[in-house]
């Protein structure tokens, strides 16, 4: 379960003056600037250049954004959890996760591995939980990551609801498509195939990697102020 961004946190972009992310309040969002150099570490074993999601992983492990599994693997078929995405998302946004208020989930304690991504995230409107528990172990499913990503990057919803996916399509929540759609329009998802885009399949390490990189590729040139009051 997501939380809807308000209409003051939308559309608040300005330019980036450095080739670094910088920080100029507290609310601010600051999206991670990617190396343009190929040459790049890569530890994981299991993730090899020329497959699907190499770019992706590999660039964004460089950034500090992501990690592996263990010091050597990444998993990239290994579905992601709500809780590991809220943690990847928060890197990739710059967000502070140490000042942050308590959301008082009671399965995500303030000693929990992704409290203060996840606190961090809850602040800035971008996610939500399931009454009184955020279960940061339950799976994504690729919709969700649609909604979650078109929040955290503050994008331009799409137009329209319809898309080129006859999966999405058959979806009746018009916001979802909308969602998704938004994704095609920035060229962050290309879809699980021309036709389809799986909403109901579960996000997978890979594809959150993939789908980050490119968010980030696609607005390198703004930051998103959107804890505004």
């Amino acid at each position: 379960m997501f939380r809807k961004i308000s209409s003051k946190q939308k559309n608040k972009k300005y330019k980036l003056f450095t080739a670094t992310t910088i920080a100029l309040a507290t609310t601010a969002v600051a999206v991670a600037q990617l190396p343009a150099s190929a040459e790049q570490e890569n530890p994981f074993t299991d993730v090899k250049p020329g497959t699907s999601h190499y770019d992706g992983i590999v660039s964004l492990y460089n950034e500090g954004i992501v990690t592996g599994v263990t010091s050597t693997s990444f998993k990239p078929n290994q579905k992601a959890t709500r809780g590991e995405t809220a943690y990847f998302i928060a890197k990739a946004l710059n967000l502070d996760t140490t000042n942050v208020t308590n959301p008082g989930f009671k399965d995500v304690p303030t000693t929990h591995k992704y409290y203060g991504a996840i606190a961090a995230l809850y602040e800035q409107g971008i996610i939500g939980g399931y009454g009184d528990e955020f279960k940061p172990n339950n799976l994504l499913t690729r919709s969700q990551i649609a909604k979650m990503l078109t929040l955290s990057f503050d994008l331009e919803l799409a137009a329209s609801s319809r898309t080129k996916f006859t999966d999405v399509n058959k979806i009746k929540d018009t916001n979802t498509k909308v969602y998704i759609q938004t994704l095609v329009d920035y060229s962050i998802t290309i879809g699980t195939s021309p036709t389809t885009f799986s909403p109901n399949g579960n996000l997978t390490r890979g594809q959150l990697a993939t789908f980050l990189y490119r968010a980030i590729n696609e607005t390198e040139n703004s930051f998103d102020i959107i804890g505004i009051e």
